[in-house]
């Protein structure tokens, strides 16, 4: 700890308004769905015991409101005894996010050039074989035409010739995955629990959500999610029921791509 800070650290501050408050672990577990263990981590300020990052500051937010503390000024001391390195990540935490929504817009860029480069070609087939069918019905019309002319006694089958048929070349495997990537996720909680939800690298929601309240979101490529309670948080991904994220209490983070949704659906 740099010299001259404070010798409380934020955790004993916590635990100090906690107590004069009367107010056990057990009571703000209950209301901000943060577990015990990891609330004693935070009186203890045991990182190894945090999950790190917004995670972090999100529960030490929820625990200073419950406590009647300075919500942004405890993160700020919180940032300032952390060790060097630790305090560069977490500061630093905003930036990684607006990394991962660039990466995010890079991706999807790549893929709709990917996609062009595949639909042009067939497009250029279709216009190609197109105009060659076209083409044949005017001459054999004409080659038509000359032979009743230079026989006109015999006889002409006015039956029309018979195009044969273009085969249209199947859609691209690309072109498919694009038409079927698209997560739905609802977020129905069991019982109040603390989420947060990132689509696509962007932030769409943030903080608790009660038992019976019902939340949906979309996403192409990704949908990053942070769960405080794993046993209280249910969900559905595109209609069907998912898989339990974790125990009572466990703080989890997954992510869900169109290539591994089928990992988080129920057999």
């Amino acid at each position: 700890m740099p010299q001259g800070s404070p010798v409380r650290t934020v955790g004993a501050r916590l635990r100090e308004a906690r107590e004069k408050r009367g107010v056990s672990l057990q009571q703000i577990a209950s209301r901000t769905r943060i577990s015990v263990m990891s609330l004693e981590a935070l009186e203890r300020s045991d990182l190894s015991r945090l999950p790190g990052g917004i995670f972090t500051r999100a529960f030490i937010r929820a625990y200073a409101e419950e406590v009647g503390l300075d919500p942004d000024r405890t993160i700020e001391d919180f940032i300032a005894e952390l060790p060097p390195e630790a305090a560069t990540a977490t500061a630093h935490s905003s930036s990684v996010e607006d990394g991962e929504k660039l990466e995010s817009d890079r991706r999807a860029v790549a893929t709709a050039l990917r996609l062009a480069l595949v639909s042009l070609p067939l497009i250029g087939l279709v216009i190609y074989y197109g105009s060659r069918g076209a083409h044949a019905v005017p001459g054999q019309s004409q080659e038509a035409q000359a032979e009743s002319h230079a026989a006109p006694d015999s006889p002409v089958d006015a039956s029309p010739t018979a195009v044969p048929a273009i085969a249209q070349p199947d859609p691209a495997p690309a072109a498919i995955a694009a038409q079927t990537s698209e997560l739905s996720m609802e977020l129905a909680p069991k019982a109040t629990c603390w989420v947060s939800v990132m689509t696509d690298g962007e932030r769409v929601f943030s903080g608790l959500m009660n038992a019976g309240e019902k939340r949906s979101v979309t996403a192409r490529e990704q949908i990053a999610l942070n769960v405080g309670d794993a046993g209280a948080f249910a969900y559905t991904l595109n209609g069907r029921p998912g898989k339990s994220l974790g125990a009572p209490g466990k703080v989890v983070s997954v992510r869900i791509t169109p290539s591994n949704v089928h990992e988080f659906l129920t057999p």
